[in-house]
C-alpha cells in the first residue's frame, strides 16, 4: 500500500516557502543521509527553481560512508547545487554550512546586501538541532518525532547573514512507493500514516540483501539472506522476547523493535539506497504516474455528459 502524508499545516508551509524563495539567495535542502533520494522534496525543487541550492547530508555519522560518497558525488554533479555530509548536532562542520553559502552566491554580503538563506527539508530530518548548533543555543524545538516546526522562524548568525527555518514538509504525492517506506522507516512520516509491520518488512527486505552480517550480528541470527522477510521478522520477534501465550510471536512488536533500532542507529551505519536504485525507482514511480493519469482522463471523459 503506497503510503501518503500531507496534513493541512503542511499546505501553509508550501505557501510560506513560495512567497519567501522570492527574496531568498541560497536554499539549503536538509537530507537524510540515509536516504538522500527519498528525502529530496520534489515540490521543493519546483518553488525553488533557479536558486543556488546547498544540499546537505544530515546523519552522516549513522548512514553507510560509501553510499554517502556516491550521493555527495551524485548532487555534486548537479548544475548550481553544492552538496555535503554533517552531523548537525557538531559545531565545526556546521559553521561550513555558512561557507558553502557565500561561495553559491559570492555577490552577498556586508550590511547593504545581507545573505538571506531559506533552510528546508521533510520532517525530523535535523534541522532545528543544527540551527541550535548554528546558534549556540535551543533557538529551535527539536524531538524524535515529525512536525516539530510548525511556524516559520528568522534566525540572525550574523548581522550579514540571516536564515528562515520552514517546518519540514513533504509533498502532496509520493510517486516513488519505495520512498514512502523509506521515510517511514526514518520516522519522516507521522505514525498514524503507515502499517508498522508493513515498513518493517520492506525495511528487511533491503537489509536482508544489502546488509546481512550487521542483522546477523544484531539479532544472533544466521543466514538471514535466504529467509522470507515475514520468517525474518518473526525470527527476531522470537529473539527479542516478542513472544504472546501458546509461543505465538508478537508481529508488531518485532516491527516496532526493527524501526526503532534503524533510527537509532543500533544495527549499524547504513543507507537505504544509492543513486542507481533510486534512479531506478524514480523511473518505474513516473511510469505508474503517468498511467495513472492517463487512466483518469479516459475515466474523467467517459463519465463527461454526451455534448458537454
Amino acid at each position: 500500500m503506497a503510503i501518503q502524508w500531507f496534513p493541512g499545516h503542511m499546505h501553509l508551509t508550501r505557501k510560506a516557502i513560495e512567497e519567501r524563495v522570492k527574496e531568498i539567495d541560497v536554499v539549503i535542502e536538509l537530507l537524510d543521509a540515509r536516504l538522500p533520494g527519498s528525502s529530496a522534496n520534489p515540490m521543493l525543487a519546483e518553488l525553488t527553481h533557479g536558486k543556488p541550492s546547498l544540499k546537505v547530508l544530515n546523519k552522516q555519522d549513522i548512514a553507510d560512508p560509501a553510499c554517502t560518497e556516491l550521493w555527495l558525488g551524485h548532487y555534486n554533479a548537479v548544475r548550481d547545487t553544492s552538496a555535503l555530509a554533517l552531523d548537525a548536532a557538531q559545531t565545526a562542520p556546521a559553521q561550513r554550512l555558512v561557507k558553502a553559502c557565500q561561495q553559491l552566491a559570492p555577490n552577498r554580503g556586508g550590511m547593504a546586501k545581507p545573505m538571506r538563506v531559506l533552510i528546508c527539508g521533510i520532517p525530523n530530518v535535523g534541522k532545528s538541532t543544527l540551527i541550535n548548533t548554528l546558534m549556540g543555543k535551543r533557538a529551535a524545538k527539536t524531538g524524535d518525532e515529525a512536525g516539530i516546526t510548525r511556524q516559520e522562524q528568522r534566525i540572525t548568525l550574523a548581522d550579514d547573514f540571516y536564515l528562515y527555518d520552514t517546518p519540514g514538509v513533504l509533498w502532496p504525492r509520493i510517486i516513488v512507493a519505495k520512498s514512502g517506506y523509506n521515510l517511514a522507516a526514518s520516522g519522516a512520516i507521522g505514525r498514524n500514516a503507515f502499517d508498522e509491520q508493513e515498513v518493517a518488512l520492506e525495511l528487511l527486505n533491503y537489509l536482508k540483501s544489502h546488509y546481512p552480517a550487521q542483522l546477523e550480528a544484531r539479532y544472533k541470527l544466521e543466514g538471514v539472506a535466504s529467509l522470507r522477510d515475514e520468517a525474518l521478522l518473526e525470527e527476531i520477534g522470537r529473539k527479542r522476547g516478542g513472544l504472546r501465550g501458546q509461543g505465538r510471536i508478537d508481529l508488531q512488536k518485532a516491527a516496532e523493535i526493527v524501526i526503532h533500532e534503524f533510527r537509532a542507529a543500533t544495527l549499524g551505519r547504513i543507507t537505504l539506497e544509492t543513486p542507481q536504485e533510486f534512479a531506478q525507482w524514480l523511473a518505474q514511480g513516473l511510469a505508474l504516474e503517468d498511467l495513472r493519469k492517463a487512466k483518469k482522463k479516459k475515466r474523467d471523459k467517459g463519465n463527461a455528459a454526451p455534448g458537454a
